[in-house]
């Protein structure tokens, strides 16, 4: 694993926080029905853990002599509550793969402190994840 790889990879995965952000908003605006306010307020509660990452992950972009992206990917569009708690569901277990993957490369460059931080980062990412997974768990 070579710098300039590292520093790509962790850029994909700051557009993925970037997404998370405007998605979580976004979500958090457009819920609806009996349950919206809460709803509403668990999208909300997850803009700071994703903000966290962002900023983690742009502080040591450049610490490795990289430029940070500025760009999010795209977010996935959804009609009801329910599809964006799926559509959540699916970027959370993607970061968490993701996550996975990055550690392992940063313990392969030699950077065990951003291969810990990155496990941390997993670790949020499970949480979100289950939370997610129990608020389908009986939607009709």
């Amino acid at each position: 694993m070579d710098k300039q790889e590292l520093i790509d990879n962790l850029n994909k995965d700051l557009a993925n926080e970037l997404s998370a952000i405007v998605q979580y908003i976004t979500y958090a605006a457009k819920t609806t029905g009996p349950y919206r306010l809460q709803l509403s307020q668990f999208f909300l509660e997850e803009v700071s853990d994703e903000q966290e990452h962002a900023q983690f992950l742009a502080n040591k972009i450049v610490a490795l002599g990289g430029e940070p992206t500025t760009i999010a990917s795209p977010v996935p569009k959804a009609e009801n509550n329910k599809s964006m708690l799926e559509q959540v569901l699916a970027a959370e277990t993607q970061a968490m793969k993701n996550y996975a993957q990055r550690a392992d490369e940063a313990q392969a460059y030699g950077d065990k402190g951003l291969s810990m931080e990155l496990e941390d980062m997993l670790r949020d990412e499970s949480n979100h994840a289950e939370e997610t997974e129990r608020l389908l768990r009986d939607w009709p």
